[in-house]
């Protein structure tokens, strides 16, 4: 028995094996209307892949997506990819063990038999060539594939929620199954055959129902809900007259977001790359961590990351930060809250002088520039007083200029100006003179102006 839950998660993955109808034999307007949207003719099976395989898979195809463009061969650092699928190993032949076993793997995809009797089917290889060798790690990826992880949806077929997180392969495909149902919040009633049908071949004993569930199925069920955003129950029916248990349905439920500490592909980029060019962590020491992930979680790594930045911020990391964070991570320093007090207390306070330096340094521009104002004001009235001054003189009789001309040379300000230029104060000061010096004609019309103007004055 086939569901739309079980076809949901690689139901574009169908689509891309049928859409090319010359290499199906399927036209592709209906391969598209049977396949692309309508489910319930669809089966899709990924078959012979364990937990490790589908990590290898699920970090090969998020390489791809991130990508700005399509490539014949991809090329990235080994440790980075082991990163990603969270290998822990330094067995090299256990990596090609895996390796091996995800170029066997295949997507397979049939649908309802035609009106003739024929089944359409079409099959093709997760990923192609893998090499690794310098540090580097290459493969390919099906061109029909390509499309598909790149395209629409790509991110449910990336994400499979928390592939990384899985070490039991039944939880892996448990998941895979009722994760269509936590919109719903229940799912239909399973048999036994069904459940067992989702792993494969599970021996003998898993045909008993104690030793199905002791096992397969509560070691699932448990992982489920430790390490993903699932929780689930199930309650058992016995078969009609009968007290063997045959069916069997799941409460599926999310937890709630504070719950999901869910370690994503994303996630994972972000802290591998957080590692390699802001800590410059070396191979050597990925490995070391690598080896031991159990102990060395995302959390605990994450706190080293923090507790490496805050003594940088601090002055107090004088060599390697790398050599640092690895001594954090080892010994398990958090930044506490006291330094976290004490760093903003320091900082309020640097805060505090910043902002009085800035209000001083405001308050003093504000007067040079207060001043600076009143210098172009009083500068701006010397040059139309002088204006003024000299107009007066133009405009007055010959005999009122030669009394202007004769007390300026006796005031004391036009004593000061005819010295400092060089003139004898005792001479007569003649016009031709005042036009000749600038500074002395600007003197003489200032002064001129100031005899008129308080000549005006009296006269009012």
């Amino acid at each position: 028995m086939t569901t739309e839950g079980q076809v949901a998660t690689s139901r574009q993955l169908a689509l891309a094996l049928f859409d090319d109808a010359n290499a199906e034999g399927l036209p592709v307007d209906s391969a598209r209307t049977d396949i692309g949207f309508s489910r319930k003719n669809v089966l899709i099976r990924i078959v012979d892949l364990g937990v490790a395989a589908r990590r290898l898979i699920d970090a090969a195809y998020f390489i791809v997506a991130q990508e700005e463009k399509v490539h014949d061969l991809y090329d990235v650092e080994l440790d980075y990819f082991k990163w990603l699928m969270r290998y822990s190993s330094r067995n090299n032949a256990h990596l090609e063990q895996v390796i091996t076993e995800a170029q066997r793997a295949l997507i397979q995809a049939t649908a309802e038999a035609d009106v003739d009797g024929s089944k359409p089917f079409g099959s093709v290889q997760l990923i192609g060539r893998i090499s690794y060798v310098g540090g580097r790690f290459q493969f390919r990826v099906p061109p029909d594939l390509i499309g598909i992880i790149r395209g629409p949806g790509k991110s449910h077929w990336l994400s499979l929620r928390i592939t990384s997180l899985f070490t039991l392969s039944y939880a892996r495909v448990m998941y895979d199954h009722l994760l269509p149902y936590a919109g719903d919040g229940m799912t239909d009633w399973f048999t036994l055959d069904e459940l067992r049908a989702w792993q494969g071949t599970m021996g003998a004993k898993a045909q008993e129902f104690k030793y199905f569930k002791r096992d397969w199925l509560a070691p699932a069920v448990d992982q489920i809900n430790d390490v993903s955003d699932l929780s689930l129950s199930y309650e058992t029916r016995n078969e009609p007259g009968s007290r063997k248990i045959g069916r069997m349905r799941f409460r599926v439920e999310r937890k709630e977001m504070a719950e999901r500490l869910l370690h994503t592909h994303e996630h994972a980029q972000a802290l591998y790359q957080t590692l390699k060019q802001e800590i410059g962590l070396s191979s050597a020491q990925f490995n070391q961590i690598a080896s031991d992930r159990e102990t060395y979680t995302d959390q605990r790594l994450e706190q080293a990351v923090e507790r490496t930045r805050f003594s940088l911020k601090l002055g107090k990391v004088s060599k390697s930060p790398a050599g640092f964070f690895m001594k954090a991570l080892k010994e398990g320093w958090i930044v506490s809250d006291a330094e976290r007090q004490m760093v903003q207390i320091q900082e309020d306070l640097a805060l505090t002088d910043r902002r009085e330096t800035e209000a001083k340094q405001q308050s003093e521009t504000r007067f040079a520039l207060q001043v600076a104002v009143q210098d172009v004001n009083a500068q701006n009235r010397i040059v139309d007083e002088v204006r003024r001054g000299w107009e007066e003189y133009e405009a007055a009789a010959p005999r009122q200029r030669d009394d202007w001309r004769r007390t300026y040379r006796t005031s004391p300000g036009g004593k000061l100006t005819l010295r400092r230029l060089g003139i004898d104060p005792s001479g007569e000061l003649v016009e031709a003179m005042i036009q000749k010096y600038p500074d002395l004609r600007d003197g003489f019309s200032g002064y001129v102006f100031q005899k008129t103007r308080s000549a005006k004055g009296r006269g009012q």
